[in-house]
């Protein structure tokens, strides 16, 4: 299986340690494509040695050939939001993780409105390893 993970890069950093336990989880389900989101040297300042263009079409490219689209959406992204859109555009299972939201705040509508994501918020990892699981095995 290939599985398209997305999390935020520009957006911010700060659940990068949670993105990078997500992806070695999902390893035992198949090959993540987009490995380097947890990547602990990925800043939001970019991905050195390549252009935005490159970025774009490479990332279009592997979410393309995923079988599955799963992201981790506590810090929201316009770039996630835009893989989720084409994901959704192609036809693909999507997963949407975020950690429970404190203070009143809520996700988008748009996202909790569309029927065709699955939207599961978490309070730890182990339990975002359950939905993820739940997701995986359907």
């Amino acid at each position: 299986m290939k599985i398209y993970f997305a999390g935020s890069i520009r957006a911010g950093r700060g659940d990068q340690n949670a993105y990078f336990k997500i992806i070695e989880y999902l390893k035992k389900y198949g090959q993540v494509l987009t490995e380097h989101i947890g990547d602990g040297n990925l800043t939001d300042l970019d991905e050195k040695n390549i252009s935005e263009e490159e970025i774009y079409e490479r990332d279009l490219s592997w979410l393309r050939e995923a079988d599955v689209f799963i992201a981790e959406i506590s810090t929201p992204s316009l770039g996630v939001g835009y893989e989720i859109a084409k994901a959704e555009e192609w036809g693909k299972r999507i997963l949407c993780l975020c950690r429970k939201l404190e203070d009143g705040k809520k996700i988008s509508a748009m996202m909790k409105g569309d029927k065709n994501i699955i939207f599961k918020e978490y309070n730890d990892l182990d339990e975002a390893f359950s939905l993820i699981d739940d997701f995986l095995k359907q």
